[in-house]
């Protein structure tokens, strides 16, 4: 028997009994379907986390007050004795610094002449948006002299802006901050949410401003350090390596702050990347348990497969032996079933790809969640389905070409 005319007994088989065939299907459609959502969720957190990555840069180093660990507690940022702005100059002079600035940031209410919004500002120097890799995409940034005489100038992100002025054009204008008046100089480009699923920050609900001018009218000063700073955010030069640049950044602060051989930081120092790689390394882990877990329904559905084609061997042990009398050859039978259980899981695939892409697609406007089926996806899945069928099939198939051509014929 040749591979085409076991190909055609096999489709026959199949469409002779349409609903069988058509329940037999559903795990593998259940599975393919499960897989492929599965694996484009974690694809397209993936996908969010390399851009936010790129957004920020892997060599952005942030300062913050307050230690790791004290007394066997978590002390967050900001719950030490702020930087100053000479801490700024001293952590820009290092040889490896390509540029760096020092921040203060609040929560506020923006006020324009249709809206008001609650928002937060943060100020820094003109090396802000260099440091932060944040371009404006209209207008323009605030320059140095800007930021140290303390102008009334703010560069607003794309979410605040939408809601101060919903009919656009807000460059030029002039908005009050906590009422402060201050001029729109600029538009900055969307950096999006910080976390995935939209249950993260949204960066773009911003508005940013010089240092001294939010210092001096929005957050006030503060009674230990002249001219503070809540944070320092600095960019290593390509080709420095980081975790050196970090060792010799905190050696420095150790210094100006005269901690002690021995005595505990009073401030900590991370990389943004770093969280978000770990942070991916999570994702990756709990994605592939997702697809693991969907993969089960796969082979639950295999299981189907191979008792509805135990059963059709049972059923059609007549039809084998009529064909191993005419001449056909066990290998013939055994090709003729394997192409029918391969066949029925392909289809089931196909089935469950369109689900798949039905489920991916609702997924994504309910949640708003990143979703990305690549090619990779597609190919996974409906080679598992065809993996399925070839596998599960295999020992049906082996035991209808195992009959014996007498007995097959006098089954009744």
């Amino acid at each position: 028997m040749k591979f085409g005319v076991a190909t055609s007994s096999a489709l026959e088989a199949l469409f002779s009994n349409p609903m069988r065939s058509l329940l037999t299907m559903l795990g593998i459609i259940i599975g393919v379907a499960s897989v492929m959502i599965m694996m484009s969720i974690g694809e397209g957190a993936r996908a969010q986390i390399d851009a936010q990555i790129a957004s920020v840069g892997t060599n952005m180093l942030t300062l913050n007050p307050g230690g790791i660990q004290r007394g066997g507690r978590n002390q967050g940022g900001g719950s030490g004795r702020p930087f100053s702005e000479a801490d700024v100059a001293a952590i820009a002079e290092l040889p490896f610094v390509e540029a760096a600035t020092g921040t203060l940031s609040g929560q506020i209410t923006a006020v324009s002449e249709v809206a008001n919004w609650a928002t937060n500002i943060q100020g820094g120097s003109a090396a802000f948006f260099k440091v932060n890799n944040w371009n404006v995409a209209e207008g323009r940034e605030f320059t140095e002299q800007e930021a140290q005489s303390g102008a009334a100038l703010v560069v607003l992100g794309p979410t605040a802006a939408k809601n101060l002025f919903p009919n656009g054009d807000a460059v030029g204008q002039r908005i009050r901050v906590n009422s402060v008046p201050v001029e729109i100089i600029g538009l900055l480009e969307s950096k999006g949410q910080s976390g995935g699923g939209g249950m993260g920050q949204d960066r773009d609900d911003t508005i940013i401003a010089p240092l001294s001018m939010v210092r001096n009218r929005v957050t006030g000063g503060n009674r230990w350090v002249a001219r503070h700073v809540q944070r320092i955010q600095f960019l290593v030069q390509d080709g420095y390596d980081v975790t050196q640049a970090q060792d010799e950044a905190s050696q420095l602060m150790r210094e100006r702050r005269r901690i002690e051989p021995g005595q505990t930081d009073n401030f900590n120092i991370f990389n943004f990347a770093d969280m978000i790689k770990q942070r991916q390394a999570a994702t990756e882990t709990m994605s592939t348990l997702l697809a693991f877990t969907a993969a089960v329904s796969l082979v639950v559905g295999g299981v189907g497969v191979m008792n509805i084609m135990l059963v059709s061997v049972t059923e059609r042990t007549r039809e084998i032996g009529l064909r191993m009398a005419i001449g056909a050859r066990g290998g013939d039978i055994l090709i003729q079933f394997l192409v029918e259980a391969v066949a029925l899981c392909t289809l089931g695939g196909i089935i469950g790809m369109a689900v798949g892409w039905i489920g991916v697609f609702g997924y994504a406007q309910v949640s708003k969640a990143p979703m990305l089926v690549s090619p990779v996806i597609v190919a996974t899945a409906l080679g598992a389905a065809a993996s399925v069928g070839l596998i599960f099939g295999f020992f049906p198939a082996r035991r209808a070409a195992q009959l014996d051509p007498i007995q097959a014929l006098r089954y009744d």
